[in-house]
């Protein structure tokens, strides 16, 4: 009996797709099949450079294939964010980034891709405190005093950040924007040079998440610590208060790190990266040493580190508009 031509064109449609599609179900039954590149677009040393390190290292072990960290620094984490957004989406290149992910975009009129379009979230993987800290030689010593203060000298009392558009700048703009009072920033390029100036009294606050630097400042008395910008208190600085507990409830602003691929990479393998990442971070070493440096481990899911970011993404977009923050 012979087959209608309807049915044989459908048969023959079918069969394509299924030879078509073989290839990419073998390559994923197979991955890693070589070596993944983890991209890091920070300085070394950051909690990003370290928990990808973390990640690396122990995907060697597991999965037996070399896994490297790859160190690219340089225009606001765009560089090496840039290379990960235009890499085939098969999970060999791969980002671990902070939080100017989401930052960049308010800070930047043209940027080479677009974070919400051009990645798929694996895991939110850390959290990381800001600390604000002040000269001992401002007359205020608590977060409603320096309120009382500033709206006492409007736009008089500089603070200093490690960069335009950072996010150390952004968490000063939002206390500021909270308490409605007006601050002057003075930008730095990195946290190092600005800290010279706060301990030399030439800006009286700053905020930065580098808790191995500012932690001796504090314990000396060389610097004063206001508060940490989680919703909670940590472990290094227990007597520290929250901002929010110490006079602007509701206030957040945390540096955070985060592990993506390109978009378009197939969902078993970020299923796959997502499993092995938030286990390592997980356990019980990575956690230690990571509580070391102020980073707590977040392993969310990668929707629910999609969410994240794009709400991350909103927030400081509003604080940039209000704090009249002109992109470069």
């Amino acid at each position: 009996m012979r087959r209608p031509v309807g049915a044989s064109r459908l048969l023959c449609g079918a069969l394509l797709v299924l030879a078509a599609a073989l290839p990419n179900a073998r390559a994923q039954d197979s991955y890693p099949s070589r070596v993944i590149r983890i991209v890091v677009p920070t300085a070394p040393g950051g909690p990003s450079d370290v928990s990808a390190r973390i990640i690396a290292q122990e995907l060697t072990k597991r999965w037996g294939r070399q896994v490297v960290v790859d160190i690219r620094p340089g225009a606001g984490t765009i560089i090496g964010s840039e290379i990960v957004a235009r890499a085939p989406p098969d999970g060999y290149t791969l980002l671990v980034s902070p939080s100017t992910l989401a930052i960049n975009p308010a800070s930047y009129k043209k940027m080479p891709y677009d974070a919400l379009r051009d990645f798929a979230p694996i895991t939110h993987t850390l959290v990381v405190p800001n600390l604000i800290v002040m000269h001992p030689s401002l007359p205020a010593k608590s977060v409603m005093e320096v309120i009382a203060l500033a709206k006492a000298r409007p736009g008089e009392i500089l603070y200093g950040s490690s960069g335009h558009g950072t996010n150390p700048h952004l968490t000063i703009e939002l206390f500021a924007s909270m308490a409605r009072i007006r601050l002057l920033h003075v930008p730095y390029k990195g946290t190092a040079p600005g800290l010279v100036d706060l301990l030399a009294g030439r800006v009286a606050l700053m905020a930065t998440a580098s808790m191995a630097l500012l932690i001796p400042h504090v314990q000396s008395g060389k610097l004063h610590a206001l508060g940490v910008t989680t919703a909670h208190r940590i472990r290094a600085l227990p007597d520290v208060p929250t901002i929010a507990e110490a006079g602007l409830p509701g206030y957040e602003s945390v540096q955070w790190s985060g592990m993506l691929a390109p978009a378009g990479t197939p969902r078993e393998i970020i299923v796959k990266l997502h499993g092995e990442a938030v286990s390592i971070l997980r356990a019980p070493e990575a956690r230690e040493r990571l509580a070391n440096d102020g980073a707590e481990v977040v392993g969310s899911s990668p929707e629910e580190f999609s969410a994240f970011l794009r709400a991350e993404t909103v927030k400081w977009a509003k604080v940039a508009k209000v704090a009249g923050i002109q992109p470069e």
